[in-house]
């Protein structure tokens, strides 16, 4: 949803900033690497340490690379084939390390085995929201949208992470238990999308 509704105010502030750096022979490529080396490095070593009101800032630090290489492309006028395919696989690394990390405190120094479950619910099913949107568009079927998206997961992980980091109770569970509902809603309208979208097509072609 906040793709729809953010975008525009968001591109006004990174477009600015990806052209700088396709002035300075910058690539975009390099900018989504530098972003999830950065993101999953900080996933992996700050969260399962407990560091949780550090480690999302950090962590948020790198994720906005992401909206930094969509700025730089636009910058060059084009986006390549290869750079589209780079940006969404290392969403899925950047997405599955922080949930990981999470999982990893929570089963280790958290002690919590109830919430590492939540948090590996949220890691597959962020995986399989992305996958049946690439699968069906693969097919020449339509899998757009949904309740929870990238966007809206990262805010949600992050801010009940930092609030729990800073002590506020429960935070981290209520967030990542709501994230497990709301994923598993999505991946279901996503099918069901992808099914009124196959239908679509079979009307067609008869």
């Amino acid at each position: 949803m906040l793709n729809v509704f953010a975008r525009a105010a968001v591109n006004r502030v990174t477009d600015p900033i990806g052209r700088a750096l396709v002035e300075r022979g910058i690539t975009p490529d390099v900018v989504t690497v530098v972003g999830t080396v950065g993101s999953v490095a900080a996933a992996l070593w700050f969260l399962p340490r407990g560091q949780l009101a550090l480690g999302p800032w950090i962590i948020t630090l790198f994720v906005l690379f992401d909206l930094v290489d969509g700025a730089m492309a636009r910058a060059r006028g084009r986006s390549t084939l290869f750079g589209g395919v780079l940006d969404s696989v290392c969403d899925r690394i950047a997405d599955g390390a922080l949930f990981a990390g999470l999982a990893w405190w929570c089963l280790g120094m958290g002690e919590q085995r109830t919430l590492g479950i939540a948090a590996l619910i949220c890691l597959v099913a962020s995986q399989i929201t992305s996958y049946v949107k690439a699968r069906a568009e693969a097919s020449g079927l339509r899998a757009d949208g949904g309740l929870v998206e990238r966007a809206e997961r990262l805010i949600i992980t992050l801010l009940g992470t930092f609030l729990e980091g800073v002590g506020v109770p429960n935070a981290l569970a209520v967030a990542l238990w709501l994230l497990a509902a709301l994923s598993i809603w999505t991946v279901g309208e996503r099918i069901v999308a992808v099914h009124r979208s196959a239908q679509a097509a079979e009307r067609a072609e008869q």
